[in-house]
């Protein structure tokens, strides 16, 4: 125990459970729609963009605006900002399942994504003002990082749950009876906690870091869609330009949106590296195996979602030995082994194939869960710890913000990648042949189409079609692994290299510079 240090009591731990909840639901909302995405393009018939548009909107939104309200949570108090976040939430979820069209669930989806980031950063920041004592704090973050990776993994058997009972949007329906929850227990529960001396909201600041991400990530979607396009570039180019403005703006005010100093220490940064990669591998992944697992192996949507459980339980057993090693443990060869663990889990699914054994699969997902709940847990609370309480709030929404965007990213240059490869592979093994220009192309794009396009051939023309797809998504998955266990190898090296200096009591950022 910390000497001179309050311990958490049991309103404390009660409250980490509120805490928990909207960041569950956040993350399980971000991959229940995977299931979904057979219903929904039978219903809305979204194109192939649209499609990676209604997946990665929501947390494009939610990346670019977190810093924005992690920054807001500290001056106006972090349990307000959530209480509201919890409402927008709620009302934006409702809009979703009931949109008739695809470009309207895209806008239901945007604002959905703006909602979510009012609630994630006043969660971890409100940990670090109630849990004071170090063994405590790193527990309770342990148990945070395992809701934030477990819930990718809920997500599917949630909706397939809901999916063989109900219609598609009541994947988003699910979120209104918690938030009401969250509603009422938050007041009761949680402390108001605010930066005592916040200086002014900087609204320009505001509008700069969004007008950074999103433009940088249309890009990049963009490359992969159009294979590097002049549009594509300017964006890029536009969304780094906006970046710098931002933080040149950032270094020049007294009271910056987003403090800069917590980025010279190595600890900090190379932390919030690892979250992130380890977050763009996992979920670009999990848009895939969703799909294979329905499509390709053609499962019920709530036994698909029963075969990625042990990724859930792994990444909670992964969080809590974690936190229990990190006694003894420098942080640093703990991101090393968990990256490694999950690159192993990484190269076993990139043997998966169209005629793979379930267990295959489910080794596969033990070790990714595992190696990337230590490495979600161990980051969370490095970036926590070094930073200031006053600062705790933005701190968190750097990380939030860096591991939201990285599974966008991941979506999108990964699915990105994975449909190239499906693209190409279809056309090589003549899937197309015979079929009428339209439909060809429709069939080329996603599997989905191609299921669609077959259930309007005869038997033995759709059965040709479907190998053919199937064996070309199969192998976009593939793909999509290897590039998976290549990063958090590396990652795992550079982690275990310039982190192993690094300890758990490390001081915060600002009271070794102020």
């Amino acid at each position: 125990m910390t000497q001179g240090v309050t311990r958490a009591g049991r309103k404390e731990w009660l409250g980490l459970a509120v805490l928990v909840l909207p960041v569950l639901l956040i993350s399980v909302t971000v991959t229940v729609l995977y299931f979904a995405l057979p219903f929904l393009s039978a219903d809305l018939a979204p194109t192939g963009p649209q499609l990676l548009w209604i997946v990665d909107i929501y947390a494009f939104l939610l990346a670019g605006l977190l810093i924005t309200m992690g920054a807001l949570g500290d001056r106006i108090g972090r349990r307000k900002l959530l209480l509201l976040g919890a409402t927008a939430f709620g009302i934006t979820s409702v809009v979703a399942a009931y949109a008739p069209n695809a470009d309207l669930l895209i806008a239901a989806r945007a604002l959905q994504g703006a909602a979510a980031a009012s609630l994630m950063p006043p969660t971890l920041a409100l940990i670090r003002n109630m849990f004071h004592d170090a063994g405590q704090r790193r527990m309770a973050i342990a148990l945070w990082a395992a809701g934030f990776a477990g819930g990718s993994v809920l997500g599917p058997i949630i909706g397939g749950w809901l999916l063989e009972r109900f219609w598609w949007g009541s994947v988003f329906m699910i979120n209104v009876p918690v938030m009401v929850l969250l509603l009422i227990l938050g007041p009761l529960l949680l402390p108001e906690y605010r930066d005592p001396a916040p200086g002014p909201f900087d609204i320009f600041s505001a509008v700069l870091s969004l007008a950074a991400v999103l433009p940088v990530v249309y890009g990049v979607k963009q490359f992969a869609a159009d294979d590097f396009s002049a549009q594509a570039l300017l964006s890029v180019a536009a969304g780094v330009l906006v970046g710098i403005a931002f933080l040149r703006r950032q270094r020049r005010l007294p009271h910056p949106m987003l403090d800069l100093r917590l980025f010279s220490n190595r600890g900090f940064t190379m932390s919030l590296v690892t979250s992130t990669l380890a977050i763009f591998a996992l979920v670009g992944l999990f848009y895939f195996i969703a799909q294979y697992l329905q499509m390709v192996l053609g499962l019920r949507p709530f036994t698909a979602g029963l075969l990625t459980l042990p990724a859930a339980g792994s990444a909670l057993v992964g969080s809590m030995l974690a936190a229990v090693i990190a006694q003894r443990v420098r942080p640093g060869y703990i991101m090393g082994g968990g990256m490694m663990l999950a690159a192993w889990g990484f190269a076993v699914m990139s043997q998966i194939d169209v005629s793979s054994e379930r267990w295959f699969l489910i080794v596969g997902l033990i070790l990714l869960g595992s190696g990337i709940g230590a490495v979600q847990a161990v980051a969370s609370d490095v970036i926590v710890a070094l930073a200031p309480p006053e600062r705790a709030g933005s701190a968190s929404a750097v990380m939030e913000a860096s591991t939201e965007l990285g599974g966008a990213l991941g979506i999108a240059i990964l699915g990105s990648i994975g449909l190239a490869v499906y693209s190409e592979q279809f056309v090589e093994a003549g899937g197309a042949a015979g079929l009428p220009p339209e439909q060809a192309l429709v069939a080329r794009e996603t599997l989905g189409g191609a299921i669609g396009v077959a259930e309007r051939l005869p038997d033995q023309a759709a059965t040709v079609l479907l190998d053919v797809a199937r064996t070309a998504f199969t192998s976009g998955m593939q793909v999509a692994a290897i590039l998976g266990a290549a990063i958090m190898a590396l990652t795992a090296v550079l982690a275990t290299i310039l982190l192993r200096e690094v300890r758990m009591d490390a001081t915060p950022v600002d009271s070794r510079i102020e």
